[in-house]
């Protein structure tokens, strides 16, 4: 792997020769829990931003291809100006900086979450799917085992006996029943708020979709309005979920038999397969990589595992399994390496 000084003098000179100017400079603009970064830089009164993707560890094609796609399908994704995939940089369109994580209030998130829903509409509408990878039953079991790897063994220094195995195992084959049943479709896999921008044309702007697969219907939906950096009371979650159900019905995607009942158990449980995995990614992010930045979220992706979990009976022994290890500890302190 390069020497990051030698990966940002290569950047730097790569941004320069691609807009022909050699006085320019880069800065910071977001980093993710990947290898890539983004950086930002200005010329001729234009701002830009510079993905660096290091190809050996985050290839920049599937952003590229999957990229393409979404904007045919009319979603407002970066254009890209010029890239260098050998050396994995990318000169592309600069969204701004105006996250939906750090405008979003209780006065304008009814039109905001409106243009978001306008956007995933139009992708599970308008997105061929058939060639993605499928969000199978591997992908789906592989995230509901990082919690107990991560979160019950490694931060709360608990190994499941084996009683507890089999409530973790049944409590699995609920969300992984749940996810397989739903219609598939287009997935970006990380619609939320951290990944929107709010812009002045065809908002929202949408970024970090190069991990896209053929998933279930709910997925990008309840990563939206179950969103682990903001969270929103229930009931208008509810309303939120149901004018969306009937959007589909409207587009033809699901029939009016997907009653509202049915419909919120899809978004439930398929929110839950989610945090249940961000709950240990969160902590591997930490143990693993030495990413502190997660750990304040940790307590409000707990909370939707916890209370979500508990509406449904047939969790309640996993609920109380979360309850029993987690109960008096700090979730935001990591412990001792």
């Amino acid at each position: 792997m390069d020497h990051p000084n030698d990966r940002a003098a290569a950047r730097l000179a790569w941004t320069r020769a691609a807009l022909s100017d050699n006085t320019l400079t880069l800065e910071p603009a977001s980093a993710d829990a990947s290898f890539r970064s983004y950086w930002r830089t200005h010329h001729d009164g234009q701002s830009w931003i510079v993905m660096d993707s290091p190809p050996a560890q985050e290839d920049p094609r599937p952003w590229l291809a999957i990229g393409q796609r979404l904007a045919a399908a009319g979603l407002h994704v970066p254009a890209v100006r010029d890239k260098d995939l050998e050396q994995g940089f990318l000169l592309i369109e600069d969204l701004g900086s105006r996250l939906y994580l750090s405008e979003l209030k209780d006065s304008n998130a009814d039109a905001l979450y409106g243009d978001a829903m306008n956007a995933l509409l139009h992708m599970q509408t308008r997105m061929d799917y058939h060639d993605l990878p499928p969000f199978d039953r591997d992908v789906v079991m592989r995230g509901l085992e990082v919690m107990p790897e991560w979160f019950l063994g490694r931060h709360l220094s608990h190994t499941p006996n084996h009683d507890e195995q089999k409530v973790l195992q049944a409590a699995f084959d609920v969300v992984l029943k749940n996810m397989l049943e739903q219609p598939r479709c287009f997935v970006h896999r990380d619609f939320h708020s951290r990944n929107l921008l709010i812009v002045e044309n065809n908002n929202p702007g949408v970024i970090d979709f190069q991990g896209a697969l053929a998933g279930p219907l709910t997925y990008d939906l309840a990563s939206l309005l179950r969103d682990g950096y903001i969270a929103w009371e229930r009931k208008r979650v509810q309303t939120w979920v149901e004018s969306y159900r009937q959007r589909l019905i409207d587009a033809g995607v699901i029939d009016a038999q997907i009653d509202r009942e049915r419909f919120l158990r899809w978004f439930d449980l398929t929110g839950l397969h989610r945090h249940i995995r961000v709950l240990g990614q969160f902590y591997r992010l930490w143990y693993r990589d030495g990413k502190p930045g997660y750990l304040a979220d940790v307590p409000r992706v707990y909370h939707y595992v916890v209370s979500v979990a508990r509406s449904y009976p047939e969790l309640t022994d996993f609920v109380a399994l979360l309850e029993r290890h987690a109960h008096g500890r700090d979730l935001t302190q990591v412990a001792n390496a």
